[in-house]
């Protein structure tokens, strides 16, 4: 067993606290780390399921990166996209989607293309859910070449 993060490997008693309490085989310095940014982020444990997913597929993603105006779950740089997670998208109120879409006026006016991804499609779609970024970022990718 090794880290998701790092490669290094983890003993037993490692990766099961990692597993029961993160859903991710990671080591103590890493698990430690994605904690304090759960923490001080108020990070839904899906986009940390969906960054090691996307990492694994080779998508290099940062987790928690300033947009200049918020925390943005998790962010493409390279293709400007920014991924949030809907940790409550049964309750949305119109306030909320009003919000929602002036965040998104203001990452197109910044380059960037902000998707929401309720957090049900990741924790029970997690492949699905990748695939599909996977398949943004192709399209975002052949747009930026294009201009």
């Amino acid at each position: 067993m090794t880290c998701k993060d790092c490669d290094k490997r983890i003993e037993h008693q490692q990766f099961e606290n990692s597993m029961e309490s993160l859903g991710v085989p990671l080591c103590d310095r890493h698990s430690r780390l994605i904690k304090k940014v759960i923490l001080d982020n108020d990070t839904p444990i899906e986009a940390i399921h969906l960054f090691y997913a996307l990492k694994e597929a080779g998508a290099h993603p940062m987790l928690e990166w300033w947009d200049g105006k918020k925390s943005v779950d998790i962010a493409i740089s390279r293709v400007k996209l920014n991924i949030e997670i809907d940790k409550d998208y049964n309750m949305i109120t119109h306030e909320q989607a009003i919000n929602d879409l002036e965040d998104a006026m203001h990452s197109f006016k910044n380059g960037f293309t902000t998707i929401r991804i309720p957090h049900l499609a990741i924790k029970y779609y997690l492949e699905d859910t990748v695939k599909n970024i996977l398949g943004i970022i192709s399209g975002l990718r052949a747009n930026i070449k294009a201009i």
